[in-house]
């Protein structure tokens, strides 16, 4: 009757001790909380064009996928991330280890002197096993694949950001020297004015006003591009960093004009953006691996069982050493805690709060993700606008300036009014450049944003992801 009682309270403690480990998830939401709309707030339907669906491929040239795969190979800050993924991938297979038992073989020698001399050689082979009887040792295996699985999506978002930085960084440089070569026009043009002006006052026929304000312009000119030369080293120095070249300013961008690209665009709907970003899925990769912590931190405070088998045989002679009786033992352990000033508690309480910290970090990922959507949409419709107004205001003014000009030899105009059409012809024209800059900056910034990637164009040249 004792032995019955006895078998009872011991499978009634180990059912409770179950209980408490079967430890709830401290996440409250799954992976897709917030309630998506149905589409963005500035989709509009539309038919896309073959063009407009292939503007991507149609955007990068040989030289431009050239200098991608030189940054996917080169690049410092890509290297440490396929480093950090590295070492995460040795410290999983540490984790893994600790599920099996673990062998280990041990010689000694020992020489000793008490009443003359004593030799003793000692060979023995012992396994030890830790029972992942409460699954603690699982929980902490699960954190670490899950931590290993979020910095391979961090990387993979990484190298869709490096690519699309590449680009720009390209097209940066592109734009800059097409504004230092409009700077340098302007200059020409300046000159030109300076010495007819100088001229026509030579014969009295211009005043010393003119003459002075010809000359304050084509200084004002000199120091535009002065300024723009500066501009274009700049761009391109920030070009070489990301190739992971050495900095020097004189990397040669080949392509002549930056791509025009269209506002058309199908967004596709807001829970794709969930399923496709890679930064969404590390997100919530990190949050996932920071519960298995909190499993792991509410574990450590039930009881470690393991086993210990050892076998062994000792000799005075080392040659008689393999021929001596072998000698065995087994043993078991279980060691509970029981007083450690409420430490355990304590972390398995930061753990929890811990995962509510990263769980409010990845609902806030979300709704990030769908702000840059929504802003990215609204901006390529106003930059299509801006960029539609420029090119009109570009065309008008070109001809404004050649009429005042012609004006003012006729004596129709002063030269005040050639100048302010000289300024506004020039401001379009470079108004113009930057806004194609800026249309295809957001666009690229939008196709990341909706979790698009590069990988199509990529793997049609050199370049490998």
């Amino acid at each position: 009757m004792f032995k019955h009682v006895q078998s009872v309270t011991v499978a009634a403690t180990f059912s409770v001790l179950l209980a408490g480990c079967a430890q709830q998830s401290g996440i409250s939401i799954e992976q897709a909380p917030v309630q998506t709309p149905a589409s963005w707030s500035q989709q509009t339907k539309v038919e896309l064009t073959e063009q407009d669906k292939n503007w991507l491929a149609q955007t990068i040239d040989s030289s431009v996928l050239q200098a991608v795969e030189t940054a996917l190979n080169n690049n410092f800050e890509l290297q440490q991330q396929k480093l950090a993924v590295e070492a995460l991938e040795q410290t999983a297979i540490a984790s893994g280890a600790t599920l099996w038992p673990s062998l280990n073989l041990s010689f000694a020698n020992s020489r000793r002197k008490q009443a003359g001399y004593s030799t003793s050689h000692d060979l023995s082979l012992s396994a030890s096993y830790e029972l992942d009887l409460w699954g603690k040792l699982a929980a902490n295996d699960r954190q670490v694949n899950l931590q290993l699985a979020s910095q391979k999506a961090q990387l993979e978002q990484f190298k869709q950001n490096l690519i699309a930085q590449v680009i720009l960084a390209w097209f940066a440089a592109v734009e800059a020297e097409q504004q230092l070569n409009l700077s340098k026009q302007r200059h020409k043009n300046s000159q030109q004015n300076l010495s007819i002006i100088e001229s026509g006052y030579e014969s009295g026929l211009n005043s010393a006003l003119d003459v002075y304000l010809s000359r304050s312009e084509e200084a004002n000119e000199q120091s535009r591009v002065a300024s723009s030369e500066t501009s274009l080293v700049t761009a391109v120095t920030q070009l070489e960093l990301l190739l992971g070249t050495t900095p020097s300013g004189n990397f040669a961008v080949t392509s002549q004009d930056i791509p025009e690209v269209s506002a058309t665009l199908n967004p596709g709907v807001p829970s794709e953006v969930i399923a496709n970003k890679p930064s969404l899925g590390a997100s919530w990769l990190s949050l996932m691996a920071q519960d298995a912590g909190l499993a792991f931190a509410h574990k450590q405070r039930f009881p470690s069982i393991s086993l210990t088998a050892s076998l062994g045989t000792g000799s005075s002679e080392l040659g008689d050493l393999l021929s001596s009786d072998l000698g065995w033992s087994l043993i078991g352990n279980i060691t509970q805690p029981i007083f450690n000033a409420g430490r355990l508690k304590a972390n398995e309480e930061k753990a929890r709060i811990e995962t509510k910290q990263a769980e409010q970090g990845y609902l806030s990922d979300i709704n990030q993700a769908f702000a840059d959507v929504e802003n990215g949409l609204s901006k390529a419709q106003n930059l299509q606008i801006s960029h539609n107004a420029f090119k009109a205001a570009a065309e008008n003014a070109q001809l404004a300036q050649q009429l005042s000009f012609e004006q003012y030899l006729k004596g129709l105009v002063s030269y005040t009014t050639v100048l302010d059409a000289q300024t506004r012809a020039f401001n379009a024209q470079s108004s113009l450049i930057q806004s194609k800059y800026q249309l295809l900056e957001n666009r690229l910034q939008l196709h990341l944003a909706l979790g698009g990637n590069f990988n199509s164009i990529v793997a049609n040249g050199s370049a490998q992801l």
